[in-house]
């Protein structure tokens, strides 16, 4: 049997998957890490951190496998969106950190824009609007801020193309990476637009101009990286793509109106349409399957996963005590208490506006809040009303999306970490409406990419790539006095937000 590498390098962790042909997981092993967090709303990453993990991992993971270098057909690597991307030299050295999807330091380069540039113009030609979420936003954070590194500036590379030329040596960029950038690529003519990188004074030199379908062969690995993976010298490499697209993509995600929710550290919501447009406030660029006639058009928090994280670590010393001396999870633990809250969370609402915001607000500068707390209210109150406020933020755009006019499969597919939560699940259907379903293989991403690597490879054919090689399982149901309740919360949700934006913009 032939086998398949999958990576996906995400925000927190590297994962890397052995796969067969036939989709069942020989071996997998991951690397986990935290991004760099120096000033309020900065986020950026070193990329040796991202290539290390990579090798680290594909090294365990083959180690672990047992299976020979020559059965490894091919390999390919999902990514974070790494926002502005790496910025390399002439010689491919690595000038500055990632400027990652949860930065949001370019609020004056956003201002600069809406100000000088045709931003209709702008965002007909690349289906997305302006925003620091955007690469090209911390691009001109990048020119204005560090002009030494600007001036030094070759190519500007997102992190799956970095690992690729390092491990290659070939230069390529997959379509679905290039996109996501936002103001740099015409979605409609599938490449760089010279236009719109006039528009902003971006060099359409620092674009590098292979660009590829994400099922693409890049390159051949080099003998060096095969005897320090145990893999074959000239094993290819696909091109890969954006992580939250190839998550969707794993999840059988492949045609028109079909819709996921990956809630990680951050929560993206995303649906498959033949076109994308800046209207809508949500996120497009090309799908990593069959990318020239399919979109992936998302949006989402940009705390998810994050907002349940910080309240475990700020508020739940008990239950991470307990944790350490059990070995039971702390979310667990106080899931427990939470479950017997009832739907509302007792007249509390949380805004998960904790890094500012993403889509449909769009706003770096939000802030997160609890609206109507009590003495009446403990802990597990508000863990519920996280878990909910994220819940809102996801309906905030699946809202949006609906506005595009493409009808949504009547189910809802919910990847990630939040899958593995009962009770998030729950609320998840409650305040969507959907049936919910999630992946039984809890692989995502990774298996996601094993199976482009499948597909460029010829092992597998496009019926196959379009079913995926995951089961799904169905979770939770609405429940209709829930769903009441969750109805009149999420009205009172959405008008929090324009409420409070003066005093969120006022607390510097």
């Amino acid at each position: 049997m032939k086998y398949v590498i999958g990576v996906d390098i995400g925000t927190q962790s590297t994962k890397c998957l052995l796969v067969g042909v036939d989709g069942r997981v020989r071996a997998q092993a991951g690397v986990a890490y935290q991004p760099e967090t120096p000033k309020p709303l900065w986020a950026q990453q070193d990329c040796a951190v991202w290539f290390d993990a990579v090798c680290e991992s594909v090294r365990a993971c083959v180690a672990k496998s047992g299976v020979a270098p020559a059965d490894i057909a091919a390999m390919c690597v999902s990514s974070l969106y790494g926002g502005a991307g790496i910025p390399v030299d002439e010689a491919m050295q690595p000038l500055h950190p990632c400027l990652i999807w949860m930065d949001r330091r370019a609020t004056a380069q956003v201002d600069a824009v809406n100000a000088t540039v045709d931003v209709e113009k702008l965002q007909a030609i690349t289906g997305n609007g302006v925003d620091s979420y955007y690469g090209y936003t911390k691009m001109l954070w990048i020119r204005e801020h560090r002009p030494e590194v600007w001036a030094k500036t070759r190519w500007f590379l997102p992190p799956n193309s970095y690992v690729n030329w390092r491990l290659t040596g070939e230069l390529a960029v997959d379509h679905s990476s290039a996109g996501n950038i936002g103001g740099v690529y015409d979605a409609a003519r599938r490449g760089w637009s010279h236009e719109a990188l006039g528009m902003l004074g971006i060099p359409a030199r620092m674009m590098p101009p292979r660009l590829v379908e994400s099922s693409d062969v890049v390159g051949g690995l080099k003998a060096e990286w095969a005897a320090k993976l145990g893999l074959a010298e000239g094993m290819p490499l696909m091109g890969g793509g954006v992580d939250a697209a190839v998550a969707t993509f794993c999840a059988g995600v492949t045609g028109s109106g079909d819709h996921v929710a990956m809630i990680g550290t951050s929560m993206c919501w995303g649906f498959v349409s033949p076109g994308v447009d800046a209207r809508h406030r949500l996120i497009g660029m090309p799908h990593v399957y069959r990318g020239a006639d399919r979109s992936y058009v998302f949006g989402g928090a940009i705390a998810a996963g994050a907002a349940v994280t910080w309240f475990r670590n700020t508020f739940c010393q008990a239950e991470l005590a307990e944790a350490a001396r059990t070995g039971e999870d702390a979310h667990a633990l106080i899931e427990r208490q939470a479950v017997d809250v009832p739907p509302g969370a007792q007249g509390l609402v949380f805004l998960p506006y904790l890094m500012g915001e993403r889509s449909p607000i769009w706003d770096a500068q939000a802030k997160g809040a609890f609206i109507g707390l009590s003495l009446a209210h403990g802990r597990a109150h508000l863990y519920r009303a996280v878990l909910e406020g994220v819940s809102f933020a996801l309906q905030h755009n699946i809202e949006a999306g609906r506005q595009s006019g493409q009808p949504l499969d009547p189910r809802l597919i919910v990847v990630g970490g939040a899958a593995h939560s009962d009770l998030w699940m729950q609320i998840v259907a409650d305040i969507t409406g959907y049936p919910v379903f999630t992946i039984e293989e809890e692989v995502e991403a990774a298996l996601g990419a094993a199976m482009l690597a499948a597909l460029g490879a010829g092992l597998v054919d496009a019926a196959t790539a379009e079913r995926g090689w995951v089961t799904l399982v169905e979770r939770a149901r609405p429940e209709p006095e829930a769903q009441a309740i969750y109805r009149e919360r999420f009205e009172i949700y959405k008008s929090l937000y324009p409420a409070l934006r003066d005093a969120m913009h006022r607390l510097q």
